[in-house]
């Protein structure tokens, strides 16, 4: 049988290119390298006129298709331009006024000057030996972390954490270590239950899955008319599933979800799960950014009484992704993650290992990213830029309630507007058949990038605002392409059912291939 492997030069003597590989003979090379990638960067961060060039889906697929991956290596000038014009080229810019769809930041000039750094040294912070001084910096970000939430620190028994790939990462790690604490006081694994809101991220649910519990083990909680959790509602569910001899492993409060951007009530929920002794869990990670905002921080009081916390900053501190960590109140929470190898990290080993606390192994210092920001801005700058996005939301609601041919959907707590385009005289129907139509001409065309989600069973538009740079008129520019899609859809001959566009006009010269983009589904 044929092998399935690329062909090789058998016996081949061809030496390798010595320039390859970072270290003291190659560094003038690297050096060149790096400049020429940072300034051709440079030109397109200062040019690019849109978030996304509007190439098709068959395009984009056709192009990288075209490139011979087991073909002779064509150098690093070349392969570095090659893969400029695919990837930079096609990218999704997070800084362009038009991205105003998830949650993606723009990030800050010292933390993407760090990433070179963390890159080129390559340090993976899972033992002491590997790391050295990354390692404590890393615990430094950590205690300085749970200070701004407001948990103890300075003594061993006092809180710890751990940096993580993301928010997924995070509540998973929480999820698992209440259920350890629940399996040690002898609950039963079938009987466990996590108690969160329809609106909490769906890594709970899938934690659920992932950590074998039953399949009814998310107990949701009602939430009041503007998404916040009821404590009246979870001190219901709380007692049934006490009545009913479950064990709540967890409850999961929400601070800043994902579609509404809503805090839930920490104080009442912490009083309540201090009561019944169960575990609170705070997903922070849209909302973590409040910790330094000195307008807002107090959105977040309550969150000290939280057992374990989850923050990204690849978020609301603007770091490149990716930077998360799962902070916890007390050290020994993170007691079950442990796992010795006497190659890596043997029992009697004395230094401070990472991985002694992480899910993972090997890790990058994604700490030194933060660290980098916090000494160039400080903490209240960055503060003040999650002060600025929040504002800005502010003042795009207010504009969006004088629209008459826009309806705001929902009220935010940090940085998101969910409407939709429902002038007098459309039915429901047909407003929210529009939803998917508008953000998939918008998607097409290249020209401005918004977010589609369903709230109370209705689909609506979602702007996450992010950018502090961004203005009030930069924002209403992309509402008026709403606008415009929306009116040139209706002028339309008919409304497709699904998100491709029924039309092509001038207004969006890169629509022109609907069967293409059809086809490509």
């Amino acid at each position: 049988m044929a092998s399935a492997l690329p062909a090789t030069t058998g016996g081949s003597t061809e030496r390798h290119d010595t320039d390859a590989l970072l270290r003291a003979a190659s560094a003038p090379a690297y050096a060149r390298t790096l400049h020429a990638v940072v300034d051709d960067l440079a030109q397109r961060f200062a040019t690019v006129t849109q978030p996304f060039s509007g190439a098709s889906r068959v395009e984009l697929q056709s192009l990288v298709d075209a490139v011979d991956l087991d073909a002779r290596g064509l150098g690093t000038d070349d392969a570095l331009r090659e893969v400029a014009d695919l990837y930079a080229g096609h990218a999704v810019w997070f800084h362009d006024p038009g991205y105003t769809a998830h949650l993606n930041c723009p990030v800050a000039i010292p933390a993407v000057a760090a990433e070179a750094m963390l890159a080129a040294i390559n340090t993976s912070v899972d033992t002491y030996d590997q790391s050295a001084v990354a390692t404590l910096m890393e615990q430094r970000l950590i205690e300085w972390t749970a200070s701004r939430i407001g948990f103890p620190t300075g003594s061993p028994e006092a809180a710890d954490g751990v940096f993580t790939s993301g928010g997924t990462q995070s509540n998973f790690q929480a999820m698992f270590l209440a259920r350890q604490k629940a399996r040690a006081a002898g609950a039963a694994l079938d009987r466990l239950r996590i108690l969160a809101t329809g609106a909490s991220h769906f890594s709970v649910a899938k934690s659920a899955l992932l950590l074998g519990l039953a399949d009814d083990a998310v107990v949701e909680v009602a939430v009041d008319a503007t998404g916040r959790m009821r404590p009246d509602a979870l001190a219901r569910a709380l007692a049934e599933l006490a009545s009913a001899g479950d064990t709540v492993m967890a409850v999961v409060a929400t601070a800043g979800t994902t579609d509404r951007g809503r805090i839930d009530p920490l104080e009442p929920i912490a009083e309540l799960c201090e009561a019944a002794g169960a575990w609170l869990h705070v997903d922070a990670a849209y909302g973590g950014g409040l910790l330094v905002a000195p307008r807002r921080r107090h959105l977040l009081a309550g969150i000290e009484r939280a057992r374990s916390v989850t923050i990204d900053y690849h978020k609301t501190f603007f770091q490149p992704v990716s930077s998360s960590a799962l902070i916890v109140r007390e050290r020994a929470d993170l007691l079950p993650v442990a796992w010795h190898a006497d190659y890596l990290n043997p029992l009697e080993n004395l230094e401070p290992n990472q991985v002694d606390k992480s899910l993972q192994t090997t890790r990058r210092f994604d700490a030194l990213k933060l660290w980098t920001t916090l000494r160039a801005l400080g903490a209240d700058g960055i503060g003040a830029m999650v002060d600025a996005v929040c504002d800005l939301a502010e003042q795009v609601h207010a504009e969006i309630e004088r629209d008459a041919d826009f309806v705001l959907v929902a009220p935010t707590d940090i940085s998101t507007v969910l409407f939709r385009y429902e002038p007098a005289g459309i039915d429901e129907q047909h407003a929210d058949a529009l939803v998917a139509q508008v953000r998939r001409v918008l998607f097409d065309s290249g020209r401005a990038l918004v977010a589609k989600t369903v709230i109370d069973g209705r689909p609506a538009l979602k702007l996450t605002l992010l950018n502090p740079d961004v203005s009030l008129d930069q924002v209403m520019a992309v509402m008026e392409l709403v606008r415009t899609a929306a009116q040139g859809l209706r002028a339309g001959e008919q409304l497709l059912d699904d998100d491709a566009p029924p039309c092509r006009t001038a207004a969006h010269p890169r629509l022109q291939r609907v069967t293409e983009t059809e086809g490509a589904r």
